[in-house]
């Protein structure tokens, strides 16, 4: 049966500008950042933050965040560096891919959580801030794996086939497979309009919404992950991202249920420094319902006074006349 059609792949990852290299992986990795960055600034500023605190904790989050994820794709897949016929410098050649969303997540909360103690934020709300923008950044950064021509899936007939080149040092057979990567792009785009959704209609604090986010994308890693052929670690039957997506989204449902009754509702405050500023901006403090009413008091009572003396001393003038 004759395709109807296919997604062709591109026959370089790399486009030279000159003597620069551009190379598509980190252009969509690039790409995906800023955007996760920006969307999360605005999040960040419509709860009441800072504009530019988002983008200086992401100075500690986005570099933890590749070193997490290039070490738990070299740690899973140690043989393509560490076994005989390879060359362990290739684990830091991170353009070539190899970024494990498990690690990039939990080392990048780590950088996170150095950047919100700097500035005194509590991290559950950073984190909700810009859990859809991490979404988008991934449905971004997959198409760095379209550049690559890897972690596709079975093969496959149908119209939106992707297209593989044969290449035998890549280990790659010819022929159109399941284009995992637009199916796994598609389904972030999907979370992050879930949680963006959720966030407005339910008013989630405390985390949860970047646990909606964690939870929601797991479900789909889990189904995408079962259609990938590259070769992967398997326990019992399944592939160690299975695995890893069904502890994962058991941890986020936990946190979900487990927060909403200790700390339900939304932060009121998530930056204290941006509401110090708007206070000192604004000068003097405002004074209280107390306080007003006690000038008000005041006011009334020296007016009453100054009544009561003009009436003496008009009687006074009255009784000097004969």
């Amino acid at each position: 049966m004759d395709l109807l059609a296919y997604i062709p792949s591109p026959s370089s990852g790399v486009i030279h500008l000159g003597p620069v290299p551009l190379r598509g992986y980190a252009f969509c990795i690039i790409i995906g950042v800023f955007v996760a960055v920006w969307y999360g600034g605005r999040r960040w500023v419509a709860r009441g933050g800072q504009v530019g605190t988002v983008a200086d904790i992401a100075v500690w989050a986005v570099p933890f965040g590749l070193v997490g994820g290039r070490l738990y794709h070299v740690i899973t897949d140690y043989e393509l560096y560490f076994t005989d016929g390879r060359d362990w410098v290739d684990a830091f050649k991170i353009w070539q891919g190899g970024l494990g969303i498990w690690g990039a997540i939990a080392l990048g909360a780590l950088g996170a959580w150095i950047g919100c103690r700097r500035r005194g934020i509590p991290l559950p709300a950073y984190a909700d801030a810009i859990a859809p923008g991490i979404a988008f950044a991934q449905a971004i950064g997959r198409w760095g794996n379209w550049f690559n021509q890897e972690l596709y899936g079975k093969a496959t007939t149908l119209p939106w086939a992707l297209k593989i080149d044969g290449d035998a040092d890549a280990g790659r057979v010819a022929g159109t497979y399941h284009p995992t990567f637009l199916y796994e792009s598609l389904w972030c785009v999907g979370v992050a309009l879930l949680v963006i959704w959720a966030d407005r209609r339910f008013k989630l604090g405390h985390g949860r919404a970047f646990a909606l986010y964690v939870a929601a994308y797991t479900v789909g890693r889990f189904w995408i992950e079962y259609l990938r052929v590259d070769d992967a670690h398997h326990v019992l039957g399944l592939r160690l991202n299975n695995w890893t997506s069904v502890v994962v989204f058991l941890a986020a449902v936990a946190y979900l249920v487990i927060s909403a009754k200790r700390t339900p509702g939304r932060e009121e405050i998530v930056e204290p420094a941006a509401v110090e500023d708007g206070a000192a901006g604004s000068g003097a403090a405002p004074a209280t319902a107390t306080e007003a009413g006690h000038g008000t008091a005041a006011a009334s009572k020296a007016g009453s006074g100054g009544a009561d003396d003009a009436a003496v001393a008009a009687e006074a003038e009255s009784a000097k006349k004969p």
